[in-house]
């Protein structure tokens, strides 16, 4: 803690040691780029040309602004230019040493006869935060999404793909890391896989998701919303019996404006959301006389999210500007916990109440260098009520049933984040674009959880038993001397009384003890980088930053990052019309504070959980398991005489698992390299082809470091333990690999005002043998048979998105989503080793006997080429493909007053053809801007809910929103249980975004065709 407390203080002193050193007796022009109504113009293009015809080219920002320093003194020609707007230019403006000279700026419509001099739009950049890779959403483009906070959480991942890694995109809100997405209506931006190799980032730049909120205006403005939809309007989930009712309220507002002119302004949102969906259940059970039967009902599952959320803007005074932003977001859920086989008396409430305060100062210590500092507080409770008091029986992939194992738990976290960053630019013409800063964070944990007090029966099946290992069922009929018994039917015949204690359940596992832990965890990183433009056609940006944490022993993180950029041609008579890129980066990534949350409860002292197993490898351990498990009594109303913690610790004395972190473990971290090439095309169109090649080094996983050492995975019933004087011990610990390689072809195009179009493919290809810190080996000695496909290893994936605007001013906003299928893991469903994990993979040869016996044809069952006696790889399935097409459809109604021409750029949101690029959140540096400031575009959706050429004082727009247009059938993953008499099937549909989370999939509503009608208000 003293280490990183002394990197803190070295950062700070850096920011104060940068304002003297990068003084400069130079001047400096700033301004504001409106149009004549007063409203700002974001992404103005302003060209400073000295006497001697040098250039100095700028970007305003998301406030209109702009700034030009480093001028040295004398008389300069001013040009502003943004598409469809009148050119400007005036060349008297006299900039004197030490002086900041203002010049605000005024761009009239473009007549319709008039030549002017504009951009064409969708121009490539070597500026590192231009890459054409990069996704830019304005808040018009954000119309084309989802309304709903956690359903544009989902698309956006989807936008994002599968680049980032294990863990997905990681979302920064005003460049905070964590905290819940504001309302869609507070969104001023969206920047995904910006500037990926910039070093201000710790986390994998393709699928960085970068959120900026509004600010508040100098003139009044506000909307009004409402969503509605209903099931009378949506079809039937194909796992449902019938269409079960659900209705879905959407509702708010938000209004901003000048707290006191030229000063201080605010912005004020609320929404709320109000959902009776319903949770399918597609189980198997038994009926009254012990017949297996289908379950399959809908059960209503209500929650309701509450979010307000005022900013204030204020200028301190010309150098100085302060935001500050207070987020409250109050979520509940009931009925939660019941899934495609998890039965309603699994049921438990939740409620999730966040608070977020944010703090940032910009200070513009002199014409060359712009300082911000950032502060967030953040505070989440998180309470949930379930019934523990009777035990839960699990019967694999046919139904769980039993209390849902919740008790009374919540968890309480508070969350602080301090950054502080400056920008400056140095050098001849300030070549060089200087950013470095520190981030700390730190988090304390406090949590109660009464996670299984009550105790689970796991009844898995039973293992066919041959002769023995050599010999063939299909042509040897006594081959099979017992035969493979599924699940249910374990659990059938303990409830007809067969007195076979194979018919007992197989594990019993119970938590006992303390129920409250809590944890603390800090980390910081320092960065520093240098965008250097070489010359206008080649542009190196170097990069080098360090991470540390507590809570576990590794120092050594130092992530040095380089890119360039080349655009042949830049500098001469036409614009470049292709830009090369190439870079490569150390990127690390976090341990995570619930990971030692989990170690230091389950420390063998703490709490305790206590798995009993009938599969012990050691003798006596082993009687004494098949004594307690024959102790219960089971019938259809529950279970009776359950073991309790007491008896099984008298029993068992060793049967408790312990929790550890590994004390070699280490960061993990990913060296990743890109090449592209961005091209321009005609009609406004810019396409970009890029590799991308990751390698993931001591990636995260779990090991039962006590597990019975049985090699051959046969007859494994006395094999010794390491130590056999305590249970199992699982350890997280960092000896995981993964590779990533990619190809993403990505396509933009603003052709006209009534047409806009934006895709990306994706050709992936990613195979590790961890799948993070949740995933096990099958064995836990040896892991050379876990390298295989990646959980997330989706070999085809395009999103295509874009606005369309028919006659009478009326927009359609397609969002398609394809993905060929993940993969997922086929395992026995059985512990053969006995180390309480059912990870155990099948041979080639078992898996082919099973997809015979249930008569599958799917891919994975042909075998041909394989050793049949072969492990089979991890996630070895495949599932089925998903194809989703999503709709709005708009129209805007004006009124009131007579109404003012709309520039083309207006009319098309940030898909209209502004240069992309944007200023700096803090005040717009010269050379390029830093982050996520400014407007400007890769380009999006185009236009909202646009459609008129006119635009009034009050607006009403009315749309239909269709989810899954052609009500495609996305089925989810498979049963991969080998087990299981459902193996190969999908239980339920897939989520609403193509494999990346959301839209109410594992047995929702939210994949199957939803139609909701959008009404909004503004003026």
């Amino acid at each position: 803690m003293k280490f990183i407390k002394s990197l803190f203080i070295i950062g700070i002193i850096t920011l104060f040691i940068s304002s003297t050193v990068f003084a400069q007796q130079t001047g400096s022009l700033r301004g504001q780029v409106t149009d004549t109504l007063g409203a700002v113009i974001v992404g103005a293009n302003i060209i400073a040309v000295s006497a001697d015809g040098k250039e100095k080219t700028t970007t305003s920002n998301q406030r209109g602004e702009f700034t030009i320093s480093g001028l040295a003194p004398g008389t300069y020609k001013v040009r502003v230019s943004a598409p469809k707007f009148a050119f400007y230019e005036n060349a008297a403006v006299e900039v004197a040493a030490g002086n900041r000279e203002a010049l605000n700026v005024v761009l009239t419509i473009e007549g319709v006869e008039e030549q002017v001099e504009v951009s064409s739009g969708n121009e490539v950049s070597t500026d590192p935060n231009n890459n054409a890779g990069a996704t830019v959403l304005s808040e018009a483009d954000l119309e084309a999404l989802p309304d709903d906070p956690d359903e544009l959480e989902a698309a956006l991942q989807a936008l994002a793909g599968p680049s980032a890694g294990p863990n997905g995109g990681q979302i920064y809100i005003d460049g905070f890391t964590g905290g819940r997405l504001p309302p869609r209506e507070s969104i001023r931006e969206i920047r995904i896989n910006s500037n990926p190799f910039s070093a201000e980032y710790d986390r994998l730049g393709f699928g960085r998701i970068e959120i900026l909120t509004k600010p508040g205006s100098d003139k009044w403005r506000g909307q009004a919303f409402f969503n509605f939809g209903d099931a009378r309007l949506n079809s039937r989930n194909p796992f449902a019996l019938n269409r079960a009712p659900s209705q879905r309220r959407f509702y708010g507002g938000n209004v901003s404006g000048p707290i006191q002119k030229g000063k201080s302004s605010f912005f004020f949102d609320i929404s709320n959301r109000e959902e009776d969906s319903n949770a399918v259940v597609n189980a198997l059970i038994l009926d009254p006389s012990f017949n297996i039967v289908n379950f399959n009902r809908e059960f209503q599952v209500p929650n309701r999210r509450l979010s307000i959320s005022p900013r204030f803007d204020y200028q301190i005074n010309q150098n100085n500007t302060l935001i500050a932003r207070y987020g409250f977001t109050r979520f509940s859920v009931e009925n939660q916990g019941i899934t495609e086989t998890s039965l309603p008396s699994r049921a438990y409430q939740t409620e999730n109440t966040q608070h977020e305060f944010r703090l940032t100062e910009t200070m513009i210590i002199n014409p060359k260098t712009v300082n911000e500092t950032r502060f967030q507080y953040e505070f989440n409770k998180r309470e949930q009520v379930g019934d523990n008091s009777i035990p839960t029986i699990s019967v694999p992939s046919a139904f769980t049933g039993g209390g849902a194992q919740i008790g009374l738990s919540f968890n309480r976290s508070n969350n602080w984040e301090l950054q502080n960053y400056t920008t400056t630019a140095v050098g001849k013409n300030s070549q060089h674009s200087l950013k470095f800063g520190v981030r700390l964070r730190g988090i304390t944990l406090k949590d109660r959880s009464e996670n299984n007090f009550g105790g689970t029966f796991t009844f898995p099946g039973i293992p066919e038993i041959r002769r023995n290992s050599t010999c063939d069922p299909a042509t040897d009929s006594t081959c099979i001397v017992s035969p493979a018994v599924s699940p249910l039917e374990q659990y059938r015949q303990n409830l007809l009384g067969n007195t076979d204690l194979r018919f007992n359940p197989t594990q019993f596992s119970v938590s006992a003890g303390e129920p409250l832990a809590d944890i603390s965890q800090t980390d910081v990183g320092l960065f520093i980088t240098d965008d250097w433009r070489v010359n206008q056609a080649l542009t190196l940006s170097l990069g080098l930053r360090y991470e540390n944490q507590t809570n576990i022993k590794d120092n050594m993180n130092f992530a040095p990052r380089i890119s360039v950029a080349w655009s042949p041609g830049a500098g001469g008579a036409r614009q470049p019309k292709t830009v090369f890129r190439g870079g490569i980066g150390v990127f690390y990534e976090r341990f995570s504070e619930n990971l030692s949350l989990q170690a230091n409860r389950f420390n063998g002292v703490n709490q305790l959980n206590f798995i009993v197993n009938a599969n012990d490898s050691d003798p006596i351990r082993r009687q004494a398991a098949i004594a307690l498990l024959n102790q219960p009594v089971f019938t259809l109303n529950g279970v009776t005489n359950v073991p309790t913690a007491a008896q099984i610790q008298s029993f068992l004395p060793s049967s408790s698992v312990i929790r550890t972190i590994a004390d070699d473990l280490q960061s993990p971290y990913t060296i990743q390299t890109a090449l592209s090439v961005e091209r321009q095309l005609p009609s406004r169109t810019t396409l970009s082809v890029s590799y991308i090649s990751a390698k993931t080094l001591h990636l995260l996983r779990a090991r039962n470091i006590n597990a019975p050492i049985c090699p051959l995975q046969i007859n494994c019933n006395n094999a010794p333990r390491p130590d056999p004087t305590v249970g199992n011990i699982y350890q997280y610990e960092s000896s995981g690999v993964l590779n990533q390689n990619q190809l993403i072809i990505g396509l933009r195009a603003t052709p006209s005002v009534r047409f806009s179009l934006f895709g990306n493919y994706r050709l992936g290809f990613a195979n590790g043998d961890s799948d993070g810190a949740g995933s096990f080996p099958a064995y836990s000695y040896d892991l050379s048979d876990e390298y295989g496909r990646s959980s997330f290893d989706i070999r085809h994936n395009l999103v295509l998105g874009g606005n369309f605007t028919m006659p009478w001013g009326i927009s359609l906003r397609p969002f398609i989503i394809a993905n060929s299928g993940r993969p997922f893991n086929i395992t026995r469903g059985i512990d053969i080793n006995g180390d309480s994990l059912f990870t155990e993979r099948p041979t080639f040869a078992q898996l082919n006997s099973r997809c015979s016996q249930l008569g599958l044809i799917d891919p994975f069952c042909n075998i041909g080429g394989q050793d049949p006696n072969a492990i089979i790889p991890r996630n070895y399935g495949k599932s089925p493909n998903s194809f989703t097409v999503n709709l709005q459809i708009g129209k805007n109604f004006g009124f009131g007053g007579s109404g003012t021409p709309l520039a083309r750029n207006e009319q098309q949101g940030a898909g209209g053809g502004r240069q992309g690029g944007g200023g700096n959140r803090g005040g717009g540096i010269p050379g390029g801007g830093r982050g996520g400031g400014g407007g400007g575009g890769r380009g999006g959706f185009g236009g909202g809910f646009g459609g008129g050429n006119e635009r009034k004082p009050y607006n009403l727009n009315v749309g239909v929103n269709f989810n899954n247009l052609f009500n495609t059938v996305n089925l989810g993953i498979p049963v991969g249980n080998l087990s299981s008499s459902r193996f190969g099937q999908s239980t339920s549909i897939g989520g609403g975004f193509g494999g990346f989370g959301g839209g109410g999939g594992g047995g929702g509503n939210g994949a199957n065709r939803r139609v909701e009608l959008q009404m909004r208000f503004s003026w």
